[in-house]
C-alpha cells in the first residue's frame, strides 16, 4: 500500500471515530435524561443520521471524507447496542452480555471501514474507494461473484485488509457413500471413526513459546512508567510478539481448513460433537486447550460442509464419554481423564475412550446403519472402518 493511500485511509478513520464517540456520547445524554425526567425520548438510526448531516453541514473536516463509510459506522453502533440492549432484556449473566457500545481511544481502536456498493468499485485490480482512494489489492483467489460490500481494516500488527462480501454458491463434490463421527479432544484434537481422518495436535503455539517467552522479557525490562510513552524498544518488542501469535493464528486455521476440506471430501455426512471449550480455559488445561483450536477447526468443518453440500449434524456432548457405542448401555459414574480406555460393563466391549466417543456421535446423529439387533437396513449409508 502506497504511503499516500495509507494516510488517506487513516483520516477516513479518524473520521468515522469521532462520529462514532457522538453516538456514545448522544446515546448516553439521552439515557441519563429519560432517567433523570422520566420521559421516553430515543436516540436511533434517524436521529444518528440526522445528527449525521447536521455535523457534515458545519464541519468541514467531516466534508472532506466520503459519507458512505460515516453512515455504515452508524449502522455498526446500532448494531452494537440493539445486541447489548437484547442480552439485557433476556437477563443473560453480566458476563455472557455484550457490553454497551463505548468510546474509540485513537490509540487503542484499530481501523475499521465499511463500504457498500455505491462507495467502491474494482478496476483492472484495484480497489478505488470513494474519496478518490485507490489500493493495489495483493489477491490471495479470485472472487467467485461480484461483491455488495467491503470491510477495509488494519489488524493489530499493522497491516492492512479487504474483506469482501459475496453471495455464497454451494459446490456439491461426488457422493461416497460414507459417514464419519468426530470427538473433539485436547490430547488429540479430533478423534473419528476413521484412523486415517484423526487430527493430531499441531502445538504450533508450544513450538512457539520460546520466542513469545523473550518478547514478554524484552516487554517487561523496557516497560513504561505510568504517563510515559513507551520507548521504541518497548514498541518493536509489543510488535514482534503481535507478530508471533498473528502467525500462531494463521497456522492453526491453515491446519483445520485443509483437514476439514479432507474429511469433506471423503465423506457424505459427518457427526460432530458440538462442544465448547469455553469451560477449559478455567482448567489445568487451559493453554493446551487453546493450542489445539477446537473452536477454530470446528468452525472451519462446518463451514467447509456447508460450501459442499455436505450433511454436518452437531450431536449434544453431554454423558458421550459414558455411553457405548455398541449396546447404549451407561456407566454408572463419569470416567476420569487419566482412565484412556472404556470398558462396557454391560457387553465387555474395550476400545479406546475417544474411538467409543466418536461412535456415539454417529448413533446420535441417526448415522450408524446398524440397529440394535444388527440388522442394516437396505439403502443405508455405510460408516468407514477404522
Amino acid at each position: 500500500m502506497s504511503s499516500s493511500a495509507r494516510t488517506a485511509l487513516e483520516a477516513e478513520w479518524a473520521r468515522c471515530r469521532w462520529i462514532w464517540n457522538e453516538c456514545v456520547a448522544k446515546s448516553k445524554t439521552v439515557h441519563l435524561h429519560n432517567k433523570a425526567t422520566g420521559e421516553k425520548r430515543t436516540c436511533g438510526p434517524a436521529q444518528l443520521d440526522r445528527m449525521l448531516t447536521q455535523a457534515r453541514e458545519r464541519t468541514p473536516w467531516l466534508r472532506e471524507g466520503s459519507s458512505v463509510p460515516q453512515q455504515q459506522i452508524i449502522r455498526d453502533f446500532g448494531k452494537a447496542r440493539a445486541k447489548a440492549q437484547k442480552d439485557i432484556k433476556d437477563r443473560l449473566p453480566q458476563r455472557q452480555r455484550a457490553g454497551m457500545p463505548g468510546w474509540k481511544k485513537k490509540r487503542e481502536a484499530e481501523p475499521t471501514l465499511n463500504y457498500t456498493r455505491r462507495g467502491f468499485r474494482l478496476k483492472n485490480g484495484r480497489l478505488c474507494l470513494a474519496g478518490g482512494i485507490v489500493l493495489r489489492v495483493v489477491w490471495s483467489r479470485s472472487l467467485p461473484g461480484d461483491p455488495s460490500s467491503v470491510r477495509v481494516y488494519r489488524d493489530s500488527v499493522g497491516h492492512w485488509y479487504c474483506s469482501f462480501v459475496v453471495r455464497a454458491e454451494v459446490r456439491p463434490l461426488p457422493e461416497t457413500g460414507r459417514v464419519l463421527g468426530v470427538d473433539w479432544g485436547v490430547k488429540q484434537t479430533a478423534t473419528t471413526t476413521s484412523d486415517a481422518h484423526d487430527l493430531p495436535h499441531a502445538q504450533h503455539g508450544r513450538k512457539a513459546q520460546a520466542r513469545l517467552t523473550r518478547y514478554d522479557r524484552m516487554m517487561a525490562r523496557r516497560r513504561p512508567k505510568k504517563g510515559q510513552a513507551a520507548s521504541k524498544g518497548y514498541r518493536e518488542a509489543k510488535k514482534w510478539r503481535a507478530k508471533t501469535y498473528a502467525k500462531i493464528a494463521r497456522q492453526r486455521q491453515d491446519t483445520g481448513r485443509k483437514w476439514a476440506k479432507r474429511v469433506v471430501t471423503d465423506h457424505d455426512a459427518i457427526a460432530v460433537e458440538d462442544f465448547r471449550p469455553k469451560f477449559l480455559a478455567r482448567s489445568s488445561m487451559a493453554r493446551k486447550a487453546a493450542d489445539a483450536a477446537i473452536g477454530a477447526t470446528k468452525k472451519a468443518l462446518t463451514e467447509m460442509g456447508r460450501k459442499h453440500g455436505r450433511d454436518i449434524r452437531l450431536v449434544h456432548p453431554a454423558h458421550t464419554t459414558m455411553d457405548c457405542a455398541s449396546c447404549g448401555a451407561r456407566t454408572k459414574h463419569a470416567l476420569p481423564l487419566s482412565e484412556r480406555t472404556y470398558t462396557c460393563t454391560a457387553c465387555g466391549i474395550v476400545s479406546p475412550r475417544d474411538k467409543n466417543s466418536a461412535r456415539v456421535m454417529l448413533v446420535r446423529a441417526g448415522l450408524n446403519p446398524a440397529g440394535v439387533e444388527g440388522v442394516r437396513p437396505p439403502g443405508a449409508l455405510l460408516p468407514e472402518a477404522a
